[in-house]
């Protein structure tokens, strides 16, 4: 479970060095616990040959290649949804925020991004420019908030029909053929028929996807089904009381059936941003070293060791054992996502710090 609103900067993302959370949207945060859990039950199975995991099951060393080196996966009877109490950010909601707004007037200008390497002169939409569906849109929405380089919760979820649910270090122990949502669940109120369908479905933007059916791996497009609840989130806006005023929340919180995270500026409550005592676990640092630790403690693997011991972030998300993801990625961002910009700044930091010895 994930709860949260708030984003990093693009300015401040070069100096995360892997310990501050990029994107703080209650979904984001959800799905990167998520993988957080499944990692951890990999290590559960690899250092108890007797434990039982309700959600995982090891893959027969017969069914492991070179592209399909995955020791684990779901299990194929598990289905996944996903609820979220109001409409994700972006496509799947302008309808709603056009609604929403006493002007509909759309904002007069894009908004120009700056101060980050390589960001000068991007633009990408927030919520403004209501004329223009079916676009990638960043967060935050306000035009007089700090530019951020985060992907809007749609395009973020569009994404993962094709890449599943898994992100690229959890590939290292997850095969992703069964890591796909079933069906998202939204309140009735906030589920607009043709933005959903537009920015999700097999006839709206997916239409354009041509390359699916040459994906290895185990990637396919898996479109979900999008279902409805009467039952509100008991704290949204709706249940507010009349005369009430709702101020937005600078907390956010990460949940998992073992352990759970309060968060402020991306990093855990207490601790100052970029503290390395304050990463959280589902950080780019901590989910990274969480993955490798537990691959380079499996004999389940077709991976070397020697693959796995390239100093950087960056340098094992370019390595060979995510060719296959990073095809999917380029397809759909070609031909469905255009406009998407890498949030670059955040992959030079090593991995360990010398409290962990290779083997």
């Amino acid at each position: 479970m994930g709860t949260g609103m708030k984003c990093l900067p693009v300015a401040k993302v070069a100096r995360a060095n892997g310990n501050v959370l990029h994107d703080g949207h209650a979904e984001t945060v959800a799905i990167r616990a998520f993988n957080r859990f499944l990692i951890e039950e990999c290590a559960a199975l690899v250092s108890d040959e007797l434990y039982s995991s309700k959600c995982l099951v090891p893959r027969s060393k017969d069914d492991q290649t070179i592209t399909d080196h995955q020791p684990f996966q779901i299990h194929d009877d598990v289905g996944i949804y996903m609820y979220c109490s109001e409409a994700p950010c972006g496509d799947a909601s302008m309808e709603l925020t056009m609604e929403a707004q006493k002007d509909a007037t759309p904002w007069s200008a894009r908004v120009q991004l700056t101060g980050g390497a390589g960001m000068e002169g991007i633009s990408l939409l927030g919520r403004g420019h209501f004329s223009e569906l079916g676009v990638v849109r960043r967060k935050p929405s306000r035009p007089d908030a700090p530019a951020t380089l985060s992907k809007s919760c749609t395009d973020k979820i569009a994404l993962k029909q094709c890449t599943s649910l898994l992100n690229s270090l959890t590939t290292l122990l997850v095969h992703p053929r069964n890591a796909y949502i079933s069906s998202l669940i939204l309140p009735a109120s906030q589920h607009v028929p043709q933005a959903v369908s537009r920015a999700f479905g097999a006839l709206g933007r997916f239409a354009n996807l041509k390359s699916h059916g040459e994906w290895s791996g185990g990637y396919r497009f898996c479109p979900f089904r999008v279902q409805t609840t009467t039952r509100d989130f008991a704290f949204s806006r709706r249940c507010a009381r009349s005369g009430q005023r709702l101020v937005p929340s600078n907390l956010g919180l990460a949940w998992t059936p073992d352990w759970e995270e309060t968060l402020v500026g991306g990093m855990i409550q207490g601790r100052k941003q970029g503290d390395p005592k304050g990463a959280s676990k589902i950080c780019r640092r901590g989910l990274s070293k969480a993955a490798v630790e537990t691959t380079i403690a499996t004999e389940r693997t077709t991976l070397t060791k020697k693959s796995l011991r390239e100093g950087t972030y960056g340098v094992l998300k370019k390595g060979r054992a995510f060719e296959d993801r990073m095809q999917v990625k380029q397809d759909v961002k070609r031909e469905v996502l255009q406009g998407w910009v890498q949030n670059i700044g955040d992959e030079d930091f090593e991995l360990y710090d010398g409290d962990y010895t290779w083997s």
